[in-house]
């Protein structure tokens, strides 16, 4: 919609609200709301002035004045408001230098699909992010100086088929929620209101389903859209998903690894690029593929430990990315081996079907960061022809210590990670789109937020292990 389409949508919507949503640095949305008769035209081009001080990873207090500039071409109805309220996303603009503010990572992304237009390879990274989700009863968690504790229930658990009281015994058992039917399932009537209310707001949505952990674990893919689509949408998945559950008096959590001993939630990514309306990743190379797409793995690959603090940006990320577990550690490529950090899907032999599915990633990422981080990477591999190697179309969980060597693996914390992206992110400046200042903040608030907040913290574990000693 233009910005007159906008204003007309929301009088036909009787809208009394406006609020403006914007992402923080780590990933969340932020909001704030005018009264509809505060939203003129011109509000498209000027925004609306914030106090950006509190806003994690942005300015300080001393220099905090920001504009938010709403993107007409986000607008929905809000589907949880009480009053009728239009929804807009926002870009940050910067009202002294009046230029975009480069730590919004709304712009990084618009950066760098302006990066891919401008080296003339492609004109569209198309990208398919399948988030997966736990949908809990209840959670409870603190830490304080003489404790900490979590504490997280399902009436789907495993661990409740012998609860006291009204119990039918039907859970799915740990490791054994794909694709049990109903009453096995016991969440698909939420997991389709959250499709309904997905496709009310413009989202595409190709299938849904329970996953494999027991307790709730749920997985609704969309259908592939350009890149900052795609990020927008993921953005609005994740509000829907929460707020959906929040109405059956349910808590939905995007956390990597919620519980122990069963599978965790990623977030496997699609991949492609297009120029002219054709597909590039077609061709005759292994399984289909063409010579660029090899390239763009091989980007991928060179650059995994560096885009591991991008794609699996939390501590927790780590206590799903465990070699010898379900996620997809080995950095190797493969056609329908899930057991590769990167596949090329086989469903289809149709040149407009052929991508990449780069499995490693979490749904703890900021999109805007982790799908540009991705894409630059693969820029990178197509730009120096990066050679990915040979496929390995085995079971990589299943491979002897021989054939195991020369295999990389993913990072296996967040602070290897950050040390890999600070040695390794040279790739990400080129075009401007990620700047230095982005990559330093990145790296300080990640190492002091969350790093050193955990390790200076005893974990409950520990105390397992180590009080008698």
């Amino acid at each position: 919609m233009t910005p007159k389409e906008v204003l007309e949508f929301a009088k036909a919507n009787k809208a009394e609200m406006v609020d403006f949503k914007f992402i923080d640095f780590p990933g969340s949305w932020q909001h704030f709301a005018t009264p509809i008769s505060e939203f003129p035209e011109i509000i498209f081009e000027e925004g609306s002035g914030f106090d950006g001080s509190s806003i994690r990873g942005w300015q300080a207090i001393n220099d905090s004045d920001m504009l938010a500039v709403p993107d007409p071409t986000t607008a929905i109805m809000d589907p949880f408001t009480k009053t009728p309220t239009l929804s807009v996303v926002c870009n940050i603009k910067d009202p002294i230098q009046n230029k975009p503010y480069p730590k919004d990572p709304r712009h990084i992304a618009q950066k760098a699909e302006a990066y891919l237009k401008a080296s003339g390879i492609g004109d569209t990274a198309y990208f398919g992010p399948e988030a997966e989700f736990f949908i809990f009863d209840h959670v409870r968690y603190d830490q304080n100086a003489q404790s900490a504790y979590y504490y997280v229930d399902s009436e789907e658990g495993v661990w409740n088929r012998g609860k006291e009281g009204v119990n039918f015994g039907h859970k799915p058992r740990h490791k054994e929620g794909y694709f049990p039917v109903p009453p096995v399932d016991s969440q698909e009537d939420i997991r389709t209101e959250m499709v309904l209310e997905m496709q009310k707001a413009g989202i595409v949505i190709e299938k849904e389903h329970h996953e494999v952990a027991t307790a709730g674990q749920a997985e609704i893919d969309m259908r592939f859209d350009s890149m900052l689509k795609m990020a927008d949408q993921l953005m609005l998945y994740k509000y829907i998903a929460k707020n959906v559950a929040k109405r059956h008096g349910k808590t939905v959590t995007f956390m990597p690894k919620p519980i122990f001993n069963d599978n965790g939630s990623g977030m496997h990514t699609h991949q492609s690029i297009w120029k002219d309306g054709k597909p590039l990743f077609a061709g005759d190379e292994y399984a289909g593929v063409s010579q660029m797409c090899l390239y763009y793995i091989g980007g991928i690959l060179k650059h995994a430990h560096a885009l591991a603090a991008f794609t699996n940006p939390t501590t927790n990320s780590y206590k799903r990315l465990t070699p010898g577990f379900e996620a997809p550690v080995n950095l190797a490529y493969s056609s329908r081996n899930r057991s590769a950090s990167i596949r090329i899907p086989m469903y289809s032999s149709s040149p407009k079907a052929k991508r990449i599915e780069v499995r490693f990633p979490d749904p703890t990422c900021n999109p805007y960061l982790a799908f540009s981080a991705m894409l630059m990477a693969g820029l990178d591999g197509i730009e120096n022809k990066i050679d990915p190697g040979d496929p390995v179309d085995k079971n990589l969980y299943e491979l002897d210590a021989k054939e195991a060597v020369g295999i990389k693996t993913m990072p296996s914390s967040l602070e290897e990670a950050l040390n890999a992206l600070e040695a390794d992110y040279a790739f990400l400046l080129k075009g401007d789109v990620f700047t230095e200042g982005a990559i330093q903040t990145w790296l300080s608030y990640k190492r002091e937020s969350e790093v050193d907040a955990i390790r200076v913290r005893p974990h409950p574990y520990e105390f397992v292990l180590y009080y008698d000693i």
